[in-house]
C-alpha cells in the first residue's frame, strides 16, 4: 500500500500530466495556457523578479496574520468572558462574512493609498473570522468537570482561564490558524489586485494583461507553494506547542 506522501506525488504527477495534455491540444494557444515546461522555464528565467515580489507578498501575509491573531484572540476572549458582548457581537461577526473581500479591498486601497498598510488590513480581515470563531469555540468547549474541580480548589476566574480553558482551546486555535494561513494568501492577492506597486498578485495581474502568461502561471505556482508552506508551518507549530493533542495517522 502506498504511503500518503507517495500518493501526493502520484496525484501531483497526474495533475501535471493532465495540464500538459490540455495545453498541448491543437486548439489551445500557449498565450492562454502555457505548458508545465514553459511555466518552469519562466520560473527560472524570471526568478529574480518573482522572488522580489514573493518577499513583498509574504511580508503582507505574515504581518496580516499577526494582526489577525492578536485582534482575534482579544475578541474571542472578550466574548467568552462577557456573555452579553458575545450575544451582541457574534451575529455581527457572522454577518461580516457576507461582505465580499473584493468589494472591501478597493475601498481600503482608496482610503489608505497603495502602500503595504491596506494589504495588511485586508489579510487581517480575511483571517480574523477563522481565528476568532475557532478560539471562541475552543474556550466554550472546556470540560465542565474540570472547571468544577478548579472552583472546588478555590481557583479564581483568571486561574481557570489560564490553566484550563486556554490550554484546552489551543487545538481549536491552531485549526483556525491553518485555515487563516491559506486564505491569507488570497487576501494578499486581492489587496494587490486592488492597487499595488509590487507583489506576486500584481505580477500575475500584469502578466495576464501583457500576455506574459507563463510568468503569470509561475507566480500562481509560487503563491500555491506559499500557502502550502504556511499551512505546514502552522501544523509544525501545533505539534510543538500542543503535543498532547496530536492527531492520529
Amino acid at each position: 500500500m502506498l504511503r500518503r506522501p507517495w500518493l501526493t506525488v502520484v496525484l501531483l504527477l497526474g495533475f501535471l500530466g493532465l495540464w500538459q495534455l490540455v495545453a498541448s491540444l491543437p486548439g489551445v494557444d500557449n498565450l492562454l495556457l502555457p505548458t508545465p515546461g514553459q511555466t518552469a522555464q519562466a520560473l527560472g528565467e524570471d526568478r529574480a523578479l518573482l522572488l522580489d515580489n514573493l518577499g513583498t507578498t509574504l511580508l503582507e501575509v505574515l504581518l496580516g496574520l499577526a494582526v489577525a491573531v492578536a485582534l482575534g484572540a482579544a475578541a474571542a476572549l472578550a466574548m467568552h468572558l462577557a456573555r452579553p458582548l458575545r450575544d451582541a457581537a457574534y451575529p455581527l461577526l457572522i454577518g461580516s462574512q457576507a461582505i465580499p473581500i473584493v468589494v472591501i479591498a478597493p475601498l481600503l486601497v482608496l482610503a489608505f493609498d497603495y502602500g503595504i498598510g491596506p494589504k495588511i488590513a485586508i489579510v487581517a480581515l480575511v483571517c480574523f473570522f477563522p481565528v476568532t470563531v475557532n478560539l471562541m469555540d475552543g474556550l466554550r468547549a472546556t470540560d465542565t468537570e474540570l472547571l468544577k474541580l478548579m472552583r472546588s480548589l478555590g481557583a479564581s476566574r483568571a486561574q481557570r482561564l489560564w490553566k484550563v480553558e486556554l490550554p484546552g482551546a489551543l487545538p481549536y486555535l491552531f485549526s483556525g490558524l491553518r485555515i487563516a494561513a491559506t486564505v491569507a494568501v488570497i487576501g494578499a492577492v486581492f489587496g494587490e489586485w486592488a492597487g499595488a506597486e509590487e507583489g506576486l498578485g500584481r505580477l500575475v495581474l500584469l502578466g495576464t494583461q501583457q500576455l506574459e502568461t507563463a510568468r503569470a502561471y509561475a507566480g500562481i505556482v509560487l503563491l500555491t507553494l506559499m500557502a502550502v508552506a504556511l499551512f505546514a508551518a502552522v501544523s509544525l507549530a501545533e505539534r510543538v506547542a500542543v503535543p498532547w493533542a496530536r492527531r492520529g495517522a
